[in-house]
C-alpha cells in the first residue's frame, strides 16, 4: 500500500474503475454467448439476440472499455455468422 495521500487515492480510483468495466466486459461476454448458443440452435431466436449483442457492444464502447474499431469487427462478424446460419 503507497505511502503518499494521492497514491493512495489512485488505488481506490483503480480498483473501483477496474470492478466497473469487468461487469460490463462479464455482461457483454454473456449476451455473446447467448447469440452464440441461439445461432448453434435456433436461428430464429438469435436475431433478437443479436440486437442485444449489438447493444451490448455499443455500451462497452460508450462506456470506454472496448474501442469503436473492435466492436464494429464484433458486430460485422455476429452477423455475417447469423447469415450463414439462416442459410
Amino acid at each position: 500500500m503507497p505511502n503518499i495521500r494521492s497514491a493512495i487515492k489512485r488505488v481506490k480510483v483503480n480498483e473501483k474503475k477496474n470492478l466497473r468495466n469487468r461487469m460490463i466486459k462479464s455482461s457483454m461476454k454473456t449476451t455473446l454467448k447467448k447469440f452464440d448458443a441461439a445461432v448453434a440452435g435456433e436461428p430464429a431466436q438469435a436475431q433478437a439476440l443479436l440486437d442485444a449483442s449489438f447493444s451490448a457492444l455499443d455500451k462497452a464502447v460508450a462506456k470506454g472499455v472496448l474501442h469503436k474499431n473492435a466492436a464494429s469487427r464484433k458486430k460485422a462478424r455476429l452477423a455475417k455468422r447469423l447469415a450463414k446460419a439462416a442459410n
